[in-house]
């Protein structure tokens, strides 16, 4: 509890009124005995998240740590702070201290996302694939008027990012109608009045429509790692890879992302290979310095591919 209460005291005035961002990273390993831990800033709020239940000596603890800082950072402004414990299968979220916005609005590099704090286990923003939403803007600027295909899009952060980068034109699927709702949203809260479409749809009975569309200079696939109806990534991310080849341009790229800890670095490329070998992993790119992990294949894993005749990687950002 200690490493995690020594966060909350370093916290600068900076972070408490920045992006959404993760204060402290227990799950990477780097703290031992804090392993279940995590906790996130989305300004206004802070949430902290336990993989096992916490002790009331621990709950207080922690927050009379984020009342001492917080009466440092902002003395004219009341504590905000959500607790969420997940274990056996269960998930408790309970609102500690404060309010929580409604609604709750936070930015991340310029952009403004809607977020939810009291329900569910996914929030609205997943903070650990910021670089990758910092590279597909980037990647838009870099090749303006680039067609997307945004695959399990989730609230559509990706899409947004890629707009404001300068991409003409977005496709976003995904198979719950509520989270692309909360995409759209997302969209008229950045301004985005144009350049995106939105499929409420499975993908895997939607290929021919989604060929349709094509073809597409960038491919974003971030699948759930095992999300029961939708996808299970040990089982079905063949299925995804051997597809992509034919939705690209001739110069197109995919970004594919795999957050599941028992499947490594390696397992992913060796599915590329297998299964789409006309496209050569370019890059990994690095996870934001917050979620920091003992052991890099366990962490969130964001592999750029590039089709053949696509731009490639310098040697010192490859890997």
């Amino acid at each position: 509890m200690q490493p995690l209460l020594d966060a909350i005291a370093r916290v600068g005035v900076a972070d408490a009124y920045a992006d959404a961002q993760r204060v402290f990273h227990g799950r990477g390993g780097l703290h031992p005995g804090c392993e279940h831990l995590a906790l996130d800033i989305y300004p206004p709020v802070w949430l902290l998240t336990s993989f096992q239940p916490l002790a009331d000596e621990d709950l207080t603890s922690v927050e009379q740590a984020l009342h001492q800082r917080w009466a440092e950072l902002a003395p004219d402004q009341p504590l905000n702070w959500v607790y969420q414990c997940r274990h056996g299968g269960q998930t408790e979220t309970r609102l500690m201290a404060g309010a929580v916005p409604e609604p709750h609005v936070v930015t991340e590099d310029g952009a403004r996302y809607a977020v939810h704090l009291l329900r569910g286990q996914n929030h609205g923003l997943f903070l650990d694939m910021a670089e990758g939403r910092r590279w597909v803007r980037e990647h838009a600027r870099t090749w303006p008027g680039i067609k997307v295909l945004n695959l399990f899009a989730y609230t559509c952060a990706f899409s947004v990012a890629a707009l404001q980068g300068g991409a003409r034109r977005v496709v976003n699927l995904d198979m719950s109608q509520g989270a692309i709702g909360l995409g759209q949203h997302n969209h008229a809260l950045n301004g985005l009045s144009a350049g995106a479409g939105f499929m409420a749809h499975d993908l895997f009975k939607s290929w021919g429509k989604v060929a349709r569309m094509g073809p597409y200079d960038l491919i974003v696939a971030d699948p759930p790692s095992f999300q029961k109806g939708s996808f299970v990534a040990a089982k079905d991310y063949a299925r995804l890879i051997r597809r992509l080849p034919d939705l690209l341009n001739p110069d197109g790229q995919v970004l594919l992302c795999l957050n599941a800890p028992e499947l490594g670095e390696a397992w992913l490329r060796d599915q590329v290979a297998e299964h789409a070998p006309s496209l050569v992993v370019t890059q990994r790119l690095p996870n934001p310095a917050a979620f920091a992990d003992v052991s890099p294949d366990r962490a969130l894993k964001v592999l750029v591919l590039s089709a053949p005749e696509g731009p490639v990687a310098t040697s010192a950002a490859a890997g």
